[in-house]
């Protein structure tokens, strides 16, 4: 009797709530979550860092490279080699901006306070790529001109006006932008922090190795559809053989991310919180 009462009494929340409101919730939620901080610092830190060091490496070894390493050389992806690992890096941190808050149980409230769950994963989506789309121009330019000052004197150099060069740059940021929110759509689809982050490095990582197992006329047809080949494509300036065209694969990598946030949201409203 009593749990009857309690449930015709229950005062289910009725939309009093605006989009700027809920933007501002979520973008509380990130900035004040530690693992936020945490993984854009790594981000920052060991992509930059690790840029840097292929750079000097290939600047101290120049003079012994072969001809062929040194036609197929290209100064503005080499000091993008970073993303590498940037890639990864957003992709935990896309998984996490969802994962976490149905680990913690804070989905129920952050539900119970804004029943339009589209608008909820739309809000996330909207925050995560603008910081991660801030952040990785950030690290992309930067890693871009350390690595060039290191390459100068010792090896080839680009300049950010050179043809290409302004648009591999940009691409860096935009790539690792996308690739946060395929890391969201994967883990509003499975919900469970381990689960989104290994499917995340599966796709991203794994399956790489196993296209480049596969006999050369099925993994070259194969591998161009992969995120890291595409990234490799966007951030190179000289054009990539058995790959789109830069702008071609930034729009494939664009529909895996729309298509995982399009599934995600769909089964957020379908299943209980």
């Amino acid at each position: 009797m009593m749990l009857a009462t309690a449930t015709e009494t229950q005062v289910v929340p009725t939309g009093g709530y605006r989009a700027a409101g809920v933007l501002r919730s979520e973008w509380t939620k990130f900035s004040t979550v530690r693992s936020s901080t945490l993984t854009i610092a790594a981000l920052v830190g060991v992509t930059i860092l690790i840029g840097a060091l292929t750079s000097a490496s290939e600047a101290s070894n120049w003079a012994s490279l072969s001809p062929f390493r040194r036609a197929a050389f290209d100064p503005t992806n080499f000091s993008l080699n970073g993303l590498l690992f940037g890639q990864l890096a957003v992709g935990v941190l896309g998984a996490l901006v969802m994962s976490s808050e149905y680990g913690t149980g804070l989905i129920r409230s952050t539900l119970a306070a804004v029943p339009n769950r589209r608008l909820v994963l739309g809000a996330k989506a909207a925050v995560l790529a603008g910081v991660v789309l801030l952040v990785g121009e950030i690290v992309s330019f930067s890693s871009f001109f350390l690595g060039q000052a290191i390459l100068s004197g010792s090896a080839p150099s680009a300049g950010i006006g050179d043809p290409g060069v302004l648009q591999a740059v940009v691409g860096g940021g935009l790539y690792l932008a996308v690739l946060a929110l395929l890391g969201l759509g994967i883990a509003t689809i499975v919900r469970h922090t381990a689960g989104a982050i290994s499917s995340f490095v599966g796709i991203v990582l794994i399956a790489p190795l196993i296209v480049q197992a596969l006999p050369s006329s099925i993994g070259d047809a194969v591998g161009k559809y992969l995120p890291v080949n595409i990234g490799h494509a966007l951030t190179s300036v000289q054009p990539q053989a058995h790959a789109f065209s830069p702008w071609v694969g930034f729009g494939l990598l664009g529909a895996y991310a729309a298509v995982a946030l399009a599934l995600g949201g769909w089964l957020m409203v379908r299943r209980d919180a």
